[in-house]
């Protein structure tokens, strides 16, 4: 070979390596970056998981924010839960859209007990107007006729204790809650004729959404056949009531009413005998566990904490000389402290433990100078439980301190939006929200007013084992009938700005 040739063909070989380095350069330059997954918590294989969650899902992610920071996953059988744990991390959780981050996946096991036809089982369109028709029969027109029915039942339960003796304040109360909300949300024919069937039949829906529900909500046990039987005979009482309605004309102002006159702005129909039913029982789930579970925290910090309990009366005296013995909606909104209790106990006690999502796409979340990447597929979690006993979020978390929320101290806004979430927050905060606090100070307006009250035995404890977290056992109370007055706040308990 000439020398010419041998030149060539060494240039070519050069310029083929070249081409070949580049294009691995420019390869690795476009591979896509490993993703930084968050932190895994440790368990057996298979299995470890899903015990660890179903031993306690809130010990286990606050002991895992510990360990490993504000975001970890666990892997839980065939899922990934992701926890965003405080108002640094959980932004993503509450503010992204229904394409990126939805409730559907992560909710189905309350179709059997809503029904086939509302809530999670509808595609989003469907569920936005629902969600409107909710807003509709909770805007602020219909709860202040609500607010003198709430009344009028707190005032005939309570008649019926006598002058002095000891009750169970837990069992009391979930009774009451039930009965104001069959009255404002299912209307006077069930409250006054089918209550004592309606109830059963809640109680048999209650019973059916037991823990393994979430992972197998059709599995042919007892108390699914018994759910599905309560299912279908609500409808049967619930489309009675409604057809008697629409023959007679007669317009009631409560929950059930707003519902049977409701449209879809898509098609202009109205709703159907089985979505009014699905929607009424989707209200009542949402609104009697916590209602009922936050009134009795309520009822055992307010009698533990004796300077809280003065606090509170002496609001309800100031109410009275201002606006006579009425309790209407105007007077019950003006009770900021009773708010500010309730909104510290459920900051204590939030009875729905953890929210969940399911995530469509990846996204990245940003925490103590690192980025994770949440993989699309994995469900994700916040805990109003852990969030609200975060000690960077709420000094002394432990402790019951309703001035937490007064101006100048705002420990719920300081640290970030979400750092308050008891009912959620974002694109799916809780609709009821108004109407709990609405009711709940409501009932505790009329027994503050009419009785005094002694916890017997020691503080509640928390019943972790059950999907609505409420107090543990009865909460055995003494009392006594009497008119509220001056002399039975302890003023020396009071602080100097309220004397």
């Amino acid at each position: 070979m000439e020398f010419p040739d041998v030149l060539a063909s060494n240039q070519a070989t050069l310029y083929g390596v070249l081409l070949a380095g580049a294009l691995i350069f420019l390869g690795l330059l476009m591979r896509p970056k490993s993703k930084n997954l968050p932190p895994v918590v440790r368990t057996i294989p298979v299995i470890g998981g899903l015990l660890k969650f179903l031993n306690g899902p809130v010990q286990m992610a606050r002991e895992e924010y510990d360990r490993l920071g504000p975001v970890f996953t666990c892997k839980v059988l065939t899922r990934n839960i992701t926890f965003l744990i405080g108002p640094e991390v959980s932004e993503n959780f509450f503010k992204a859209p229904e394409a990126e981050m939805s409730q559907k996946e992560v909710y189905k096991f309350n179709v059997p007990t809503f029904g086939p036809d509302v809530v999670f089982a509808v595609d989003y369109p469907i569920r936005v107007e629902q969600y409107r028709f909710f807003m509709e029969a909770l805007k602020v027109s219909r709860l202040k006729g609500y607010v003198d029915a709430m009344v009028e039942e707190a005032q005939e339960f309570t008649a019926k204790w006598g002058d002095e003796g000891e009750v169970d304040l837990k069992a009391e109360l979930e009774h009451l809650i039930i009965l104001t909300a069959s009255r404002c949300l299912l209307g006077i024919e069930v409250r006054r004729h089918l209550f004592g069937e309606v109830s059963e039949l809640i109680y048999d829906l209650d019973q059916g959404m037991v823990p393994i529900s979430v992972l197998f909500p059709y599995l042919p046990i007892a108390v699914h056949r018994k759910r599905d039987k309560a299912r279908k005979r609500l409808e049967e009482i619930f489309g009675g009531v409604i057809e008697k309605r629409k023959k007679s004309g007669v317009q009631e102002n409560d929950m059930l009413q707003s519902f049977i006159d409701s449209k879809y702005k898509a098609d202009g129909r109205p709703t159907t005998h089985s979505e009014c039913t699905g929607l009424l029982i989707a209200a009542l789930f949402g609104g009697q566990h916590t209602s009922s579970i936050t009134s009795s925290w309520m009822g055992a910090y307010l009698m533990n904490k004796p300077s809280v309990l003065a606090q509170a009366q002496q609001e309800q005296l100031e109410m009275i000389k201002k606006h006579g013995e009425e309790l209407n909606h105007d007077v019950i909104c003006n009770m900021d402290y009773l708010a500010r209790i309730m909104k510290e106990t459920l900051r204590m006690h939030p009875p729905l433990v953890m929210l969940l999502r399911y995530a469509h796409k990846d996204f990245d979340v940003e925490c103590n100078g690192k980025t994770y990447t949440v993989p699309k597929g994995h469900v994700t979690a916040v805990s109003p439980s852990v969030a609200g006993r975060l000690p960077l979020v709420y000094p002394n978390p432990d402790n019951f301190d309703p001035d937490r929320y007064i101006p100048g101290r705002e420990e719920d806004k300081k640290a970030g939006a979400f750092s308050y979430i008891p009912f959620g927050g974002g694109r799916h905060g809780c609709l009821g929200e108004t109407f709990a606090y609405m009711q709940i100070r409501t009932i505790y307006s009329v027994m503050l007013r009419n009785f005094e009250f002694e916890l017997v035995g020691d503080f509640p404890e928390v019943e972790w084992n059950a999907l609505v977290v409420g107090p543990k056992g009865p909460i055995k109370t003494k009392y006594r009938r009497r008119k509220l007055s001056q002399a039975d706040v302890k003023t020396d308990l009071l602080p100097q700005s309220t004397l």
